[in-house]
């Protein structure tokens, strides 16, 4: 009796031993998990910790992966926008030569005639230069070595020093001398190099579709009418073969030549129309830039200092801006007044004032401007 008792007290002590041993180390287990928690959320605290943090911030870090899908889409996209440049305006091209200059020929007087050939080729010829110049030519970037650059501000991006007016491109993933965008229409950056054969570009082809619009609104309308004419006819006919018995297809009303001739000028005028008045607002917006002699980016930027100095009591004044006048002279690079006809109504590749690595005063500049410093 005595000896299953002993044996019954110790199991239990056995067990007990057992529990208190299990729940120690439940509580070890637990207390471990809870330091792993503590010091992985302070390690991610102190990862994301800056003092500077702000509701822009935040947002920015969240839009981050969309910042970087529209920079690799738009940098895959920027050949196939360049093909569609060149597929509709060789579209429209095209319909000029094979459609209307035999009618121009035929219909209009020797001076009209003169008029149109002279002006239509010289405008072609001016899109097709500054478009192949802007495509071609590299905006400029800031040289490799890197021991005489001379800059206001580090790139956060490429770790190396920025000089004025340089900013860095997301898409090209380099800094561009006097950067204003990167347009997917050239696939390629608008910097201090080529920004003068983006615009040039833009104006004359704004030029040509405006010409196309006002040359050809009275074939649009008559071509307008005889497509509504020939869907007219062609319900008719359909009625009058639907109550009749035929052994074949009667013949259609209109010839192949004629749609297509008709559709055509409908096609090139609605087509010259919309894109004159959305190139033509872009035009008009670079123009107002150019003549405050900033880039896009820099009226923003301006736009805040500005702002910025008014509190201040204080008036911003562009450091870059010799007067509107002279800020086109510079621009256009027109040292003397022939260069107006040379440079500027002829295709020209001269190329722009200064380097983009440091802005001395350009020799054109008819007023010695107070230095300034840079933004």
């Amino acid at each position: 009796m005595r000896s299953r008792q002993r044996m019954f007290a110790a199991v239990m002590r056995l067990l007990l031993k057992c529990l208190r041993l299990g729940r120690r180390r439940r509580f070890k287990l637990v207390r471990q998990a809870q330091q792993l928690w503590h010091y992985g959320h302070l390690c991610l605290r102190s990862l994301l910790y800056n003092s500077f943090t702000n509701s822009d911030v935040v947002l920015d870090s969240l839009f981050e992966p969309v910042y970087w899908l529209v920079d690799h889409v738009t940098r895959w996209f920027g050949v196939v926008f360049v093909a569609l440049v060149i597929g509709l305006t060789s579209s429209i091209v095209a319909i000029v030569y094979i459609c209307l200059l035999p009618l121009i020929l035929q219909t209009y007087t020797p001076a009209w005639i003169c008029w149109h050939l002279a002006y239509g080729h010289w405008n072609l010829i001016m899109i097709v230069f500054h478009y192949y110049m802007a495509i071609t030519t590299s905006p400029g970037h800031p040289p490799q070595a890197k021991d005489d650059l001379t800059g206001v501000s580090i790139c956060r991006k490429c770790i190396a020093p920025k000089p004025a007016r340089t900013h860095h491109c997301s898409i090209c993933n380099r800094c561009v001398l006097k950067m204003d965008h990167h347009c997917p229409w050239l696939n390629n950056c608008v910097g201090h190099y080529n920004h003068r054969y983006f615009f040039s570009f833009c104006l004359f082809m704004t030029m040509g579709c405006i010409y196309c619009s006002i040359s050809g609104w009275e074939m649009f309308r008559d071509a307008y009418a005889a497509i509504e004419r020939m869907k007219l006819l062609e319900k008719e006919r359909l009625q009058v073969a639907a109550n009749q018995t035929y052994y074949q297809t009667p013949p259609p009303t209109f010839s192949f030549r004629q749609r297509a001739f008709h559709k055509s000028v409908v096609y090139l005028w609605v087509l010259c129309s919309s894109v004159a008045l959305a190139l033509g607002a872009l035009t008009l917006w670079h123009a107002a830039l150019i003549t405050r002699g900033e880039t896009s980016i820099e009226r923003h930027i301006n736009k805040k200092e500005r702002q910025r100095l008014q509190k201040k009591g204080k008036v911003f004044r562009n450091p870059y801006s010799y007067g509107s006048w002279d800020n086109w002279k510079v621009f256009l690079g027109v040292d003397t007044p022939r260069h107006w006809l040379t440079r500027v109504l002829l295709p020209s590749p001269h190329l722009p004032h200064g380097t983009g690595l440091s802005w001395d005063l350009p020799p054109c500049v008819t007023e010695q401007r107070a230095p300034l410093l840079a933004i």
